[in-house]
């Protein structure tokens, strides 16, 4: 059976490529431990797959998975863990910034330990401190804040996870990032932290730009949604509808009766008056949108799609 999967992400890093899966190959062989390695070349631009193809000759372990053009690691995590078989499933990237001598401590984690994930912390980094160290500290402390999960650094690519768990979640869009927030909504509660090293980048360059800062609050604030609502839209277009609806309809009420007290008072003339219309407006306009999306999820092929941990006499 095979203990472990590395996942490997990469966009143009054909340099780094030879001297990382040598060195997972040292460290597995090592620690006695039967493995994979998984590369995702995401629509690498140099020779990054030539070199996985060279890889693949000389190590049978090592596996690869091309992308036709560039979807973004979100795209790579998620094939990659589609292919996976492991027992454990280990994520890392493959500008050798992440240290493979953490697979062992990562896998035992999992392992013995019990966890459902477990996340790398790089307590000190090697990063610009502008650009990259001080908003990953605002993310991270935003993320926890909203998520409840206490972990320094949500975003950190060496990560370990339970086979079960990669199997029970969809990565898309930039949502690589809040892996374990998915996870806790899948129902894994089990997640740990190990510091791990930060290495100086060796090779090449960075390949994120600034529509992290845009792309990543968006993609938490859709899982947030989707994580309490997703079976439920009624619960929260048709609670914000009601709210809305009922404050434009009290106001409009109250100008109605104010007009009946007093008819030298405008009725249409009135900011209030306009307020309560919109309000009815929009009111009317949550609640239909919770209806239309109960409809979808009520035709929807995954409708009562539930995970299930164990079974008995059944």
């Amino acid at each position: 059976m095979l203990c472990l999967s590395i996942v490997v992400p990469l966009l143009n890093e054909e340099e780094s490529l030879p001297e990382l899966s040598e060195w997972i190959n040292r460290v597995a062989v090592a620690n006695n431990l039967s493995y994979e390695l998984i590369f995702i070349d995401d629509g690498s631009t140099d020779e990054s797959w030539k070199v996985i193809e060279s890889l693949s000759n000389k190590n049978a372990a090592v596996k690869g998975i091309k992308f036709q053009r560039n979807y973004g690691k979100s795209a790579a995590l998620n094939e990659g863990f589609k292919a996976a078989q492991g027992n454990v499933i280990i994520t890392m990237d493959a500008d050798l910034q992440d240290s493979p001598d953490e697979i062992p401590a990562l896998y035992a984690m999992v392992m013995n330990d019990g966890y459902d994930l477990v996340s790398g912390w790089k307590k000190k980094r090697y990063d610009n401190a502008l650009t990259k160290n001080i908003p990953s500290k605002i993310y991270n402390s935003v993320t926890r804040r909203m998520s409840g999960i206490k972990l320094h650094d949500m975003n950190c690519g060496l990560k370990a996870y339970r086979k079960n768990v990669i199997k029970s979640i969809e990565v898309y869009s930039e949502m690589h990032r809040y892996i374990p927030v998915l996870a806790k909504w899948a129902g894994f509660r089990k997640v740990g932290e190990k510091v791990v090293e930060h290495r100086a980048r060796k090779f090449g360059v960075s390949k994120f730009g600034l529509s992290r800062f845009v792309n990543g609050p968006l993609d938490l604030a859709s899982i947030m949604f989707v994580g309490r609502y997703g079976k439920k839209p009624m619960q929260f277009f048709g609670l914000l509808g009601t709210i809305i609806f009922l404050i434009g309809f009290g106001v409009g009420g109250y100008l109605i009766v104010d007009k009946i007290i007093s008819p030298e008072n405008s009725l249409s003339n009135r900011p209030p008056f306009y307020i309560a219309l919109t309000c009815i407006i929009l009111g009317t306009m949550f609640f239909l949108t919770g209806f239309i999306a109960e409809l979808i999820i009520r035709n929807a092929p995954d409708r009562n799609h539930y995970l299930i941990e164990q079974k008995l006499k059944l």
